[in-house]
């Protein structure tokens, strides 16, 4: 049977497209309540729209790293459904390609602040506004290019590669009432990611065993699981969503 989150009440950050999207239609379809978030306040009206209206979806607009705007987006949250139970940080940013000796350190600070100083900020709220008396379980999106070299996006890498060493430490920390562990997807069809497939999608897949790039929906799959009871023994780990591509060693 597919694991239910009825009673349940999960925050998603970077939800008004792709991957995020994609995960909070998976939890609401399985009877959880969402406060997605976002920066732009239009699509994530579209998005509580698709979800089914505020009795299912709530959104707050914000940057991630914003510390008014993570607590603006719990407090409105508990407000709203009364109790916080889910955390998916999944909002990252790469706004740098190239060599990591190239990068601009104002650039690299910025990638680190929202790739893996955010989901900490996130997960600190969320421990101290219900978490930490109820329990909960909390989600990292990752990335192939945090568990090997990735030419062009290094930077980006070597943030992700930080984001699953997080998640090891707070599992570490936080059990045994929060559980927190992280998928680590290959390219997946989204808007964030088309530089890395426009235009040569078949030649690209051809690199998978299973030949095809990801959809969100596979990720949020692998999401749900991760938060769901069935993984109840899970914590600290990183789950490889890639379609088989890091056993041949492409991206």
């Amino acid at each position: 049977m597919t694991p239910s989150f009825k009673g349940k009440v999960a925050v998603v950050t970077g939800a008004s497209r792709g991957i995020g999207l994609g995960i909070a239609r998976e939890l609401v379809e399985r009877g959880a309540k969402v406060c997605v978030t976002a920066r732009g306040e239009e699509a994530l009206a579209e998005v509580v729209r698709e979800l089914g209206g505020p009795d299912h979806a709530i959104a707050v607009a914000g940057k991630s790293d914003d510390p008014a705007h993570q607590e603006e987006t719990v407090s409105r949250t508990l407000e709203a459904f009364g109790r916080f139970d889910l955390l998916v940080n999944n909002t990252g940013i790469n706004p740098s390609y190239g060599p990591v000796l190239d990068t601009d350190p104002a650039v690299a600070a910025k990638i680190m602040a929202v790739n893996v100083l955010a989901p900490l900020a996130w997960t600190r709220r969320a421990h101290a506004a219900w978490m930490g008396e109820h329990g909960g379980a909390v989600v990292n999106v990752a990335s192939v290019a945090g568990i090997r070299s990735s030419a062009g996006i290094g930077m980006y890498g070597v943030s992700k590669a930080a984001l699953i060493r997080l998640t090891m430490e707070l599992a570490a920390d936080l059990g045994p009432d929060i559980r927190v562990n992280a998928v680590a997807p290959a390219v997946v069809k989204t808007k964030f990611a088309e530089a890395l497939y426009e235009g040569r999608e078949e030649k690209v897949s051809r690199a998978y065993p299973l030949k095809r790039l990801g959809l969100p929906e596979d990720v949020a799959g692998a999401v749900a699981f991760l938060l769901s009871e069935d993984a109840a023994w899970i914590t600290g780990q990183t789950l490889v969503v890639d379609g088989g591509v890091t056993l041949g060693g492409g991206l």
